[in-house]
C-alpha cells in the first residue's frame, strides 16, 4: 500500500483569472488519454453552462489522470477573488500547486494572493510562464517578475503554451518530480476532508473529499465529526473527468463517496469523515470559516415559489460554503431570503444558478455591506440591511467594512487610478514598482465604495492590464447616515441605502432621477423622494396617465366639462392614496450604478 501513496500525487492550478488554468488542464487530459478526441471540448472541468458563457472558473473541480504508472489528482480551482475560498479549499486537499503565470500580462494581483495561500499551506511551487506563444510574450520580464516579486527561483521555471501543448509534459514530469506523495498510513482510523459536496436527486448529498488517514470502501459506516451522525457508504468513486465506480478509496487519494443522505445540511464543507466503529482522535483543522462581504434579498416574483426557493438556497448552499441565508419579510415584496455573498460576482452568478437550474423568477434588491452600529447605551450590533439601522436618537457611531486593497497597474495609468481611488474615499498606503513599466499601489478603501464598478473601472483606464485583489481588514467609524426613498409618501425600505454623509444629496438626487424613468406612469401622480431622517432632499415626480373625458362633449355649457374634469381630478387623488406602484427590478438594481 506504501507503494500507492509514493505513486500519487495531488496538485491544483493557481493563478489569475484568464491566465490558461482551464486550458492546461484540457491539455492534461488529453496527453494522458483521460479521454478522447470525440469527447473533448474546451474547458472540459467547467461543466456549467455559467462558467463557459463567463471564460471563468467558478467551482473547484477534481479529476484523477494517469501519467507513467502515478495517479495525478489535479483539482481545478477558481481565479477571480470573489472565489478565492474555492482556491482556499483546493490546497488544503493538495501537496503542491502550479503556480500559472502570463506570458504577456505578468505577475497580476491575484497571482501574489495565490501564491501566499499556497505557501501558508506548505505546498511544493511549481512556477510557469504560460502563452509562450503570443506575439507581444515577453518571457523574460515576467522571469524577472517572479524573481523580483514572488522570490521565485528563475531557473525552476517552465515555459509553455497550453493552447499549442508546448510544455505539457515537461510540467508531468515536474509534477512526479517536485512535488511530495501524500503523507498518512492506510491502517490509521480513517480521517477524510469534504472539499465539496453536490445534490443528485436519486443519490442524495455526493460528498468530494481527500483521504488523508485510513480507507473508505462502500458498506462501511461512517461519522461525520460536526454533527456525529452515522451513514453506511453506498457508492466509492473517482472522477476520471466523469464520477467512476472504485472498489476503496487508500489514504492520499481524492475522490467522492455517497451515502443516501437526502438532507442537503447535514453535510457541511470542510468537516471530517471518520469510522463509526474506530473513530480517530480529533477533527482535521477543515478551512476558515468565510465571511460573506456582500449582503442582498431574494424574493420570489410567484409568492408559491418560496418553499421551493428555501430548498435551491439550500442545495446551492452544499458546494458553496460562501453563501448564507435567512428568512426576511416585505410589505412590498412578500416572504424571501435575505443572502450573503463573496462579492457582486459570486451574487451574480448564484442569482444566475438559482433562475436557471431551478427555473425561479426573483426579485434582487440592491447589494449592500454589514455594518456596525455603536448604541448610545454601549451596545455594539450588526446589521446588513439599512431597514434595522435604529432610530439616529440611539446611534452614538455607524462603523463601516474596510479592506485592503492592492493594485497593479502599468506606470501611465498610475494618475488616473490614483484619481479614481481618491474620488472612492480610499486611504493610499504606499507604492511600489515591480519594474519599469508596472507600479503595484497598496490602499484601503470602505468595501462600500468598491463594491460596484470599481473593479470595471480599472480595467477601463489600464486598458485591461490593471488587476486588483483584496481582503478584508475591519470596522472603521465612518460620516454615514441611512438614505431614504419614499414613494408617495412610503418609504420603500427595500431602495433604502446606508451612504457617505457628504454624498448624501447627489446621489439621492441621481437617483430620484433614475427611478423617475425606470417606474412606469400610472393613472395618478407618483411622487419620488430621497430623505435623510425627516428632510427631504430631492424629489421627482412622474405625470399620471392622462384620460380625455371631455372628449364625448361638443360645444354646449363649460360647467359641463368642468363638473367632468373636477371628477376625474377627484377619481386621480383617491387611487393616488389607495393605488399601488409597481417597481420593476430594475429600479432596485439601479442602486447599483449609482454613485
Amino acid at each position: 500500500m506504501s507503494t500507492q501513496i509514493d505513486k500519487t500525487r495531488n496538485f491544483s492550478i493557481i493563478a489569475h483569472i484568464d491566465h490558461g488554468k482551464s486550458t492546461l488542464a484540457d491539455r492534461f487530459l488529453q496527453f494522458t488519454d483521460a479521454i478522447t478526441d470525440r469527447e473533448f471540448r474546451n474547458q472540459v472541468l467547467d461543466d456549467m453552462d455559467l462558467e463557459r458563457e463567463k471564460g471563468i472558473t467558478i467551482k473547484a473541480r477534481a479529476v484523477r489522470i494517469k501519467y507513467k504508472g502515478y495517479s495525478l489528482n489535479l483539482i481545478d480551482t477558481p481565479g477571480h477573488v470573489d472565489f478565492s475560498y474555492e482556491v482556499a479549499k483546493s490546497l488544503a486537499a493538495c501537496e503542491g500547486a502550479l503556480l500559472l503565470v502570463d506570458a504577456a500580462q505578468g505577475v497580476e494581483a491575484q497571482t501574489v494572493s495565490n501564491l501566499h495561500l499556497a505557501l501558508e499551506n506548505n505546498l511544493s511551487i511549481i512556477p510557469i510562464i504560460n502563452k509562450i506563444d503570443l506575439a507581444n510574450a515577453d518571457v523574460e520580464r515576467v522571469k524577472r517578475q517572479l524573481g523580483d516579486i514572488l522570490k521565485i527561483k528563475t531557473d525552476e521555471v517552465i515555459l509553455a503554451s497550453a493552447k499549442e501543448g508546448i510544455g505539457t509534459e515537461q510540467i508531468l514530469e515536474a509534477i512526479v518530480l517536485r512535488i511530495p506523495p501524500p503523507k498518512g498510513r492506510n491502517d490509521a482510523p480513517l480521517q477524510g476532508l469534504i472539499f465539496d459536496s453536490k445534490f443528485d436527486v436519486f443519490k442524495g448529498v455526493i460528498i468530494y473529499l481527500r483521504v488523508m488517514n485510513g480507507c473508505l470502501r462502500p458498506n462501511k459506516e461512517i461519522k461525520l465529526i460536526s454533527t456525529g451522525e452515522v451513514y453506511k457508504i453506498e457508492e466509492v468513486g473517482i472522477f476520471t473527468p466523469r464520477p467512476f465506480k472504485v472498489g476503496e478509496l487508500s489514504c492520499g487519494q481524492v475522490g467522492y463517496i455517497t451515502c443516501n443522505i437526502k438532507e442537503a445540511d447535514k453535510v457541511s464543507v470542510g468537516d471530517t469523515v471518520t469510522s463509526a466503529a474506530f473513530p480517530c482522535k480529533e477533527a482535521l483543522p477543515g478551512y476558515k470559516k468565510v465571511l460573506p462581504l456582500v449582503f442582498c434579498s431574494l424574493y420570489p416574483i410567484n409568492s408559491k415559489d418560496h418553499p421551493m426557493l428555501r430548498e435551491a438556497l439550500g442545495k446551492l448552499r452544499l458546494n458553496d460554503a460562501g453563501l448564507i441565508y435567512e428568512p426576511e419579510s416585505s410589505a412590498s415584496l412578500g416572504l424571501g431570503f435575505r443572502c450573503g455573498f463573496l462579492g457582486l460576482l459570486h451574487m451574480e452568478i448564484v442569482q444566475e444558478r438559482l433562475e436557471r437550474e431551478f427555473g425561479l423568477d426573483l426579485i434582487t434588491t440592491a447589494p449592500g455591506v454589514k455594518y456596525q452600529i455603536k448604541e448610545r447605551n454601549g451596545s455594539v450590533i450588526t446589521i446588513d440591511d439599512p431597514a434595522k439601522l435604529p432610530s439616529p436618537q440611539r446611534i452614538l457611531q455607524i462603523l463601516e467594512p474596510y479592506i485592503e486593497a492592492v493594485i497593479i497597474t502599468p506606470k501611465e495609468s498610475l494618475g488616473a487610478i490614483m484619481e479614481l481611488a481618491q474620488s472612492r474615499r480610499g486611504v493610499y498606503k504606499d507604492t511600489e514598482y515591480l519594474d519599469v513599466e508596472r507600479v503595484l499601489l497598496n490602499y484601503e478603501f470602505p468595501l462600500s465604495e468598491i463594491l460596484v464598478d470599481f473593479y470595471d473601472k480599472i480595467k477601463s483606464i489600464t486598458r485591461g492590464y490593471g488587476s486588483l485583489d483584496y481582503k478584508f481588514k475591519g470596522y472603521v467609524a465612518g460620516k454615514l447616515v441611512k438614505l431614504d426613498i419614499l414613494i408617495n409618501g412610503e418609504i420603500c425600505e427595500n431602495l433604502s441605502s446606508i451612504v457617505y454623509k457628504e454624498k448624501a444629496r447627489s446621489r439621492g438626487q441621481t437617483l430620484t432621477s433614475k427611478l423617475r424613468k425606470l417606474i412606469p406612469r400610472q393613472l395618478f401622480e407618483v411622487v419620488i423622494q430621497a430623505a435623510i431622517g425627516s428632510q427631504i432632499i430631492a424629489r421627482e415626480s412622474i405625470k399620471p396617465l392622462g384620460k380625455h373625458v371631455t372628449g364625448k362633449c361638443y360645444g354646449g355649457d363649460i360647467t359641463r366639462k368642468r363638473k367632468l374634469w373636477e371628477k376625474q381630478k377627484a377619481g386621480k387623488k383617491r387611487m393616488k392614496r389607495f393605488g399601488n406602484v409597481k417597481i420593476p427590478q430594475e429600479a432596485f438594481m439601479a442602486i447599483l450604478t449609482t454613485k
